[in-house]
């Protein structure tokens, strides 16, 4: 598919109107992220204050994230297509009506119907916004600037849900979890028209792939559905099985599909280029490992420290400051020595800090140790997330970018969709006896098992990012 693109005037520094963009987008992509962990904390009592059957509950981050995975990647290409920022604003209009309802909401449905709404938004506002990111600030330092803000935030962004769920809940009410989000959505959507320029492809519009638009969208949606019931009902659970095997079926459809026609969704040409397979490759695994990492370590706090569960959260505010100490260095680091480095010399610090994990013990004193691990590991994981950015939406058209960010907004959801229920099959399964030491054994477990999924990150980066300049096919 050939794209005509209008070239925008080369830009070397951070005008005014350009800070102001970047404030605008960073602070929607901030939001979106808090969300995908402030209700985590307030689960049970969003089940006593709404007659939510304890069997229900899982549904109010089910249903988010089965439609901020699902549809992203189509959301993505629809960007391209008819307009990013209209997308992106249509995203976040939707996003604090669906908050509203969901913070006033007086019955289980109302609160899932805006929770799928919520998710929706999700997979539009993401892609979205992180092409006006990339499509506002031309390749190069400036971009990777904006790249590595816009991941220590993200990353930020999910600590600070899971602290910010805490506070709100017992300090207010878990309804705030909700609420929250509609002033700052209002302001960016007040103020972006005036200031972020409209951005899409030129020219005759392409026609929408919709035979490839429903095969990879059911399909995502029933991987993602798949992998939360693996993780509420067992590996072994014929609902998980059949939901993962359907996914996996539409996924290979979807493929089938793409040969095919003459506008595909994905162009095969673009998924062929070394940056963006084997760069999106080493973001999932990047965000599948530090995320499942939380969880573990929550459940070390809670179940062998016996910390309170706002404790525990708290305990992660070291975490987020080692993510934004690492999203402010990345853009320098990939400056000195390149994407491909960065991703390998930051899956080896992550690597290291979380193998350090393993010394844990069941006193007080780990705590320590923790702290440090988890800042450094962090660190080493920003790395990771912003080197995988800058290299999935590197040597592609304007055009293509919303299929790029698209893409990347799909691995990073599959992500932390995958590492909570793998994780926690690994640990349980490790778990031999019962008392605190059998609990420790299975996090330990589960931890070495993250720490060689990350070399294994680094080891596909070194071997099959050498020398691509993104125009390399894979095969």
């Amino acid at each position: 598919m050939s794209l005509t693109e209008t070239p925008p005037p080369a830009i070397t520094t951070l005008t005014p109107r350009l800070r102001l963009v970047l404030v605008l987008l960073l602070a929607a992509q901030f939001m979106l992220a808090v969300d995908f962990s402030i209700l985590n904390v307030a689960l049970p009592v969003i089940g006593q204050g709404l007659g939510f059957p304890l069997g229900r509950l899982q549904w109010i981050g089910t249903s988010f994230a089965l439609c901020a995975a699902g549809f992203t990647l189509l959301f993505g290409r629809v960007a391209d297509l008819f307009g990013r920022r209209r997308l992106f604003l249509g995203g976040l209009a939707v996003l604090a009506v669906a908050s509203l309802a969901g913070g006033l909401a007086g019955s289980p449905e109302v609160l899932l119907a805006a929770r799928v709404l919520q998710g929706l938004a999700t997979a539009a506002v993401t892609p979205a916004g992180l092409s006006l990111l990339t499509t506002s600030f031309p390749e190069g330092p400036l971009r990777e600037k904006a790249l590595g803000l816009n991941g220590a935030l993200m990353s930020a962004g999910f600590t600070t849900g899971a602290i910010l769920g805490g506070v709100l809940t017992d300090l207010l009410s878990w309804r705030w979890a909700f609420l929250v989000n509609v002033p700052v959505a209002l302001a960016v959507l007040l103020i972006a028209p005036a200031v972020i320029a409209e951005s899409r492809t030129s020219g005759p519009r392409p026609a929408l792939d919709l035979p490839g638009a429903l095969t990879v969208t059911v399909g995502l949606l029933a991987v993602v559905l798949g992998l939360t019931q693996a993780g509420e009902r067992g590996w072994g659970s014929p609902y998980a099985l059949g939901a993962l095997g359907a996914g996996v079926a539409l996924l290979l459809l979807f493929g089938a599909v793409e040969r095919r026609v003459a506008e595909p969704l994905v162009p095969l040409g673009v998924l062929g280029r070394r940056t963006v397979a084997w760069g999106n490759l080493a973001g999932l695994i990047a965000f599948l490992t530090e995320t499942s990492l939380v969880f573990l370590l929550t459940l070390y706090l809670q179940k062998v420290l016996g910390f309170s569960p706002l404790a525990a959260g708290l305990s992660f505010g070291v975490l987020g400051v080692g993510t934004v100490a690492g999203g402010t260095l990345a853009p320098r680091v990939i400056g000195r020595i390149g994407s491909r480095r960065t991703l390998i010399v930051g899956g080896v610090v992550q690597a290291v800090f979380t193998a350090a994990l393993l010394g844990l013990g069941t006193s007080h004193a780990s705590l320590w140790p923790l702290l440090v691990a988890t800042f450094a590991g962090g660190v080493g994981n920003m790395l990771v997330i912003v080197a995988f950015m800058v290299t999935a939406t590197s040597g592609l058209t304007d055009g293509e970018q919303g299929l790029a960010t698209g893409l990347a907004t799909m691995t990073q959801q599959i992500g932390i969709t995958m590492g909570t229920p793998v994780m926690s099959a690994i640990a349980t399964g490790a778990m031999t006896g019962t008392g605190t030491l059998a609990v420790l054994t299975g996090l330990k477990t589960a931890i070495a098992v993250n720490s060689a999924l990350v070399l294994l990150g680094v080891l596909t980066s070194a071997v099959f990012l050498r020398g691509g300049s993104g125009r390399t096919s894979v095969v």
